[in-house]
């Protein structure tokens, strides 16, 4: 199946959840204004933070081993066995981790230790959240991009329903419930859907311990954690340090632009995840290698300059749209922001072949590195341009970032 093809199944899937994401952040607008988006953006770090934590980091490696594995069955059958294990371990440990931390989390990223009992509830859902991970990894494995589509599509519009009931009835707490109970709701759709398949077998939901595989996994998962941890801990970091100098008003217009931009992206970066990866890591000759990068470029750096550029004609329509009138002054943040997008774009392409081939010290080290570059150009840039100085410093990091995946995808190909 070509990009085309893929790309129509995952912009459903993708479409479906860019919407949910879009009502929640709507509800929290009207309820809260720019502080309770400010604090929502804080709460999605954690969630997105403790569901990759919770499955052990996995999901690339399951994918990746299962497009290689899939004619091998016996191999394939340890692989599933020792990843459903090593999500079970983690996601226990994790869940109660965050419950007897529950307090403390709630009054550092919230400022409210009333909001305890729903950082509880995060905890016990991590089993639910790191089941579902397993499940859309191994339908992604197996490219079954329908399935995938119709897991997402239906799972979104579960949450949507739940998040307008829970929104009206608690208002900020109420989304924020309802973003964690539809993660766990998405089970009762994946595992049917997952059972019907022609790949599907009972052996595939057995928990073993398996030490070849584990160590795979294990490999994996530094690298997938530390590309998912850094993030919404640079974030969260960035937050603060913008509530600082700013206040929580400023924060929520940063956050109502990011908002804008993770939700236009996510339909090529959901894109590069479902065809890139399994193909990638299939692949081994240099030609065929080359023309699935060159590939990539033709087809996605021009969707994503379009793109960037319709939403930055449409910014004020949008922001008045998914927002409220009160978000007016967050207009004048998108041209860098949306200029770091095509840029960010731009270097994902070449990062997934550091996942896909396994380069497990070069891409935690970048990880730390441009994580580390990105925090230090938000203190500096912000100091002498103010709010929006924190959208040059994303575009200014992602350019460099650009220019390092250029070198490390140059370097590998030079030497097959």
């Amino acid at each position: 199946m070509n990009i085309v093809r893929t790309g129509f199944y995952t912009g459903m899937g993708t479409a479906a959840r860019l919407l949910a994401g879009l009502v929640a952040i709507k509800l929290v607008a009207w309820f809260a204004g720019p502080e309770g988006v400010g604090r929502l953006g804080q709460f999605m770090s954690l969630m997105s933070l403790l569901a990759v934590l919770a499955g052990g980091g996995i999901s690339a490696a399951v994918v990746k081993y299962v497009a290689e594995y899939r004619d091998d069955p016996q191999r394939l059958s340890r692989l599933l066995s020792a990843a459903l294990w090593y999500a079970f371990c983690a996601s226990c440990l994790m869940g109660g981790v965050a419950l007897l931390l529950s307090r403390w989390i709630a009054l550092w990223l919230l400022g409210d230790p009333q909001y305890a009992g729903l950082i509880r509830v995060l905890a016990i859902a991590q089993l639910g959240i790191a089941l579902v991970n397993y499940i859309l990894a191994v339908v992604n494995g197996f490219m079954d991009v329908r399935r995938l589509a119709f897991i997402q599509v239906t799972g979104s519009v579960v949450g949507i329903v739940m998040m307008v009931w829970l929104a009206r009835w608690l208002h900020l707490y109420g989304a924020l419930l309802a973003l964690v109970l539809s993660q766990v709701l998405w089970l009762a759709v994946a595992l049917p859907a997952w059972w019907r398949s022609s790949y599907f077998h009972r052996s595939m939901l057995r928990l073993r311990h398996d030490r070849e595989m584990t160590l795979r996994l294990a490999t994996f998962s530094v690298m997938t954690i530390s590309s998912a941890l850094l993030p919404p801990l640079v974030n969260i970091a960035v937050r603060d340090h913008l509530a600082l100098r700013f206040g929580w008003e400023q924060v929520g217009y940063w956050q109502a632009v990011s908002k804008v931009s993770d939700a236009y992206l996510l339909f090529l970066t959901t894109a590069i995840n479902i065809h890139y990866l399994p193909r990638l890591a299939a692949t081994h000759d240099r030609t065929a290698l080359l023309q699935e990068l060159r590939q990539a470029y033709r087809y996605l750096l021009p969707a994503v300059a379009v793109l960037a550029a319709a939403v930055y004609a449409c910014r004020g329509w949008l922001t008045r749209l998914l927002f409220t009138p009160d978000f007016a002054s967050a207009n004048a943040l998108y041209g860098p922001q949306l200029v770091g997008d095509v840029l960010k774009i731009a270097s994902f392409i070449l990062s997934y072949l550091m996942l896909a081939k396994a380069m497990t010290r070069l891409f935690v080290v970048s990880e730390c590195l441009f994580a580390a570059s990105y925090l230090a150009l938000v203190y500096g840039f912000t100091a002498h341009f103010g709010l929006v100085g924190a959208m040059y410093a994303f575009a200014v990091n992602y350019l460099l970032y650009l220019a390092f995946t250029v070198l490390v995808a140059r370097r590998y190909l030079g030497g097959l």
